[in-house]
């Protein structure tokens, strides 16, 4: 079931939005080589504690999955497309890059029920080559048009059409197996919302409405768009092991068209 959220709600997630936005253009600033995923972890779940939040990816167990997810942050490298766990803390290298998604109920207390935003960027550590570069920009570039999909009366084909055109245009893939969803009172909320267009009748093709809250999150590889699990349970890479990059934005369909409410 979609959940239509009130202005009051939106509001409450705006504010929330800001915030994590805030918190991951600090982390994304501290990446370097020889920083530790652990040491993102850590930075993380402070500047969270300290903005009046919780982190919703720690202690997060979904109806499909049998473990409950270790860490505050995701921070997958290279062929890691997401989900990869902080900790065991790993030290990053020049040349790396380094997916972050974080998530977080705002505002959390006691007797406090807040409201949940998501976002993503995917950074170099120091230098990178060319191919690098044009990955993380195009990956972002097409969660942007994709964006600029969302208004009252469009569909999610739009919004995957415009993100499968531009991967595929600039001679890479996106991942099939992994789509974004509805946020704002749980973690994932209906609707799915696959970054490429809808053909299997399984998945409904939504037409957007006023209050409708999504989390738009590309991913797209240098390879196949092939995927698999790991051993760990969680980080999902690549098949053939090249590299993937992930953006992602929680926005709000309104009125006049859409808001991005983890701006940065």
């Amino acid at each position: 079931m979609i959940i239509i959220k009130t202005k009051k709600e939106i509001t409450i997630m705006r504010e929330g939005g800001k915030v994590l936005a805030h918190i991951l253009k600090k982390l994304s600033a501290e990446v370097k080589p020889g920083i530790t995923t652990g040491y993102l972890e850590q930075m993380a779940c402070q500047l969270i504690k300290e903005a009046g939040g919780r982190p919703s990816f720690k202690g997060y167990k979904s109806m499909l999955e049998t473990k409950i997810f270790p860490t505050a942050l995701c921070t997958s490298i290279n062929n890691e497309v997401v989900h990869a766990p902080t900790l065991p803390s790993r030290k990053l290298k020049a040349g790396d890059i380094i997916g972050i998604d974080v998530g977080m109920e705002y505002p959390y207390g006691q007797d406090i029920s807040g409201y949940y935003t998501d976002m993503a960027v995917t950074v170099p550590v120091g230098r990178t080559n060319k191919q690098v570069k044009r990955l993380i920009k195009v990956t972002k570039k097409s969660l942007m048009l994709a964006i600029n999909e969302v208004k009252p009366g469009n569909t999610l084909n739009d919004i995957g059409r415009a993100i499968q055109t531009k991967a595929e245009v600039e001679g890479f893939s996106v991942v099939r197996d992994l789509v974004g969803h509805g946020v704002g009172t749980a973690v994932h909320e209906d609707p799915q919302v696959p970054n490429y267009e809808i053909v299997d009748t399984k998945m409904d093709n939504i037409v957007l409405k006023p209050g409708m809250v999504i989390a738009i999150e590309p991913m797209i590889n240098v390879g196949s768009w092939k995927v698999k699990g790991s051993s760990d349970g969680f980080t999902i890479v690549t098949v053939d092991g090249k590299l993937s990059a992930h953006f992602e934005h929680t926005v709000a369909v309104i009125k006049e068209g859409h808001e991005v409410l983890t701006k940065m």
